[in-house]
């Protein structure tokens, strides 16, 4: 199998993205990046997947043998509105809607303008689920979901979103954010149903292990856990540090904008001792290590809360916070040196860390959608049966 290594154009209006895989081919739609693994049939099934997290805005969807991501930042940025400004942002191609107030700019625009300009970024959501400080938080987030969900492909497409779960170290609740989000997808008529984020990392890098684990997405605003045996969740919870707060503390110790401590994260982060201390990367290194060591602490306190069976539980590590060079091999051997109550054979890294919980809501889907199809089929049968048997009996009258 031959490996290409592709790097996405970095003009303004499109997405930067690295991706490794087989025969992949990337097409850009409306500044929305997607990324296509390439297949002969071009089938569709009538399935998707969405990941409403913090940073970003991931939907996963099949076609015959292969799996498209459309994404975009969860992130917006107002602007003066001029006809100079409208004029340079059509040229550029970069994503905005007007109001009578200025301009919005939307998505992985947002994000990149504001860090050009040293400006912070309005961000819809706050630690997992919508801002209740920002009054236009759910308007855009209706833009971009929009955006990058599309409309279904069928009647009542089946769609499973990503949730937290309640956090255990954060007086808030989630269900209002949990109950907004399916309501704006129903609205968009499609079929949705809702899946913890922990599971759906266990649903996307667990089934060799019969979707029994546990299922760890370290994402910006928080970090969700999910144990779980044969699909069915024993425990899950989230606790309100991630890639977030991670920015926050090195920006304070920097003194460097969020935005720039984000983008250097995301583009050239390796954490490690080797690193020089008092720069952005040691830094990094710092607070990396003290999430993790309380990712770990507060699993071991939830694990003595239940009695899980006496089988093994593999862990899958997944998120886009999750990215940085040595975050897993600092994570495996923190977890190695904790003994924890249940047994781990082995821990793995998501091959795409930032589109895991993506994957899981569409694997969701689909199981759903199989089913549904059986109970239809067996349904068909079932009345086909009936039917020649009024007629057979009519014959015998």
């Amino acid at each position: 199998m031959v490996l290409y290594l592709l790097l996405v154009g970095s003009k303004v209006g499109h997405i930067t993205r690295l991706w490794v895989g087989a025969n992949i081919r990337n097409l850009f739609k409306e500044n929305v990046a997607t990324f296509h693994y390439i297949n002969k049939d071009g089938d569709v099934e009538m399935a998707k997947g969405l990941d409403i997290g913090t940073m970003n805005i991931i939907c996963a969807e099949k076609e015959g043998e292969d799996v498209v991501f459309m994404q975009q930042r969860n992130a917006f940025m107002e602007l003066e509105s001029s006809d100079l400004t409208k004029t340079m942002l059509d040229t550029s191609k970069v994503l905005y809607v007007e109001e009578d107030d200025g301009i919005s700019l939307l998505g992985e625009d947002a994000f990149r303008f504001a860090t050009i300009f040293e400006k912070e970024a309005k961000r819809p959501m706050k630690r997992g689920i919508i801002c209740s400080d920002e009054k236009n938080a759910i308007p855009m987030m209706k833009l971009i979901v929009e955006r990058v969900l599309g409309t279904p492909k069928s009647q009542a497409e089946v769609l499973y979103i990503s949730s937290p779960a309640d956090p255990i170290d954060l007086d808030i609740n989630v269900l209002y954010h949990r109950k907004t989000m399916e309501a704006l997808a129903k609205k968009m008529k499609y079929d949705t149903h809702v899946i913890d984020e922990g599971l759906a990392v266990i649903y996307s890098e667990l089934a060799d292990y019969n979707f029994t684990g546990l299922g760890i997405s370290v994402g910006a605003g928080l970090t969700n856990v999910t144990l779980a045996y044969l699909a069915t969740p024993l425990m899950s919870f989230s606790i309100g540090k991630g890639g977030d707060w991670i920015d926050e503390q090195v920006s304070k110790t920097t003194g460097l904008p969020k935005e720039h401590v984000c983008a250097t994260k995301e583009a050239e982060s390796k954490l490690g001792t080797d690193v020089e201390f008092g720069s952005v990367k040691g830094a990094l290194t710092v607070y990396y290590d003290a999430l993790i060591t309380y990712i770990i602490k507060n699993l071991d306190r939830k694990l003595s809360e239940i009695a899980p069976p006496k089988v093994s539980f593999p862990v899958a590590i997944a998120g886009g916070s999750s990215i940085p060079k040595g975050f897993f091999d600092l994570f495996e051997k923190k977890l190695k040196e904790t003994k924890l109550r249940i047994d781990i054979p082995t821990m793995i890294r998501a091959k795409d860390p930032l589109y895991s919980v993506a994957r899981g809501c569409l694997i969701a889907a689909r199981t759903q959608e199989a089913a549904a199809g059986k109970r239809t089929t067996t349904a068909t049968a079932t009345t086909t049966q009936k039917k020649a048997h009024g007629k057979t009996t009519g014959k015998k009258k």
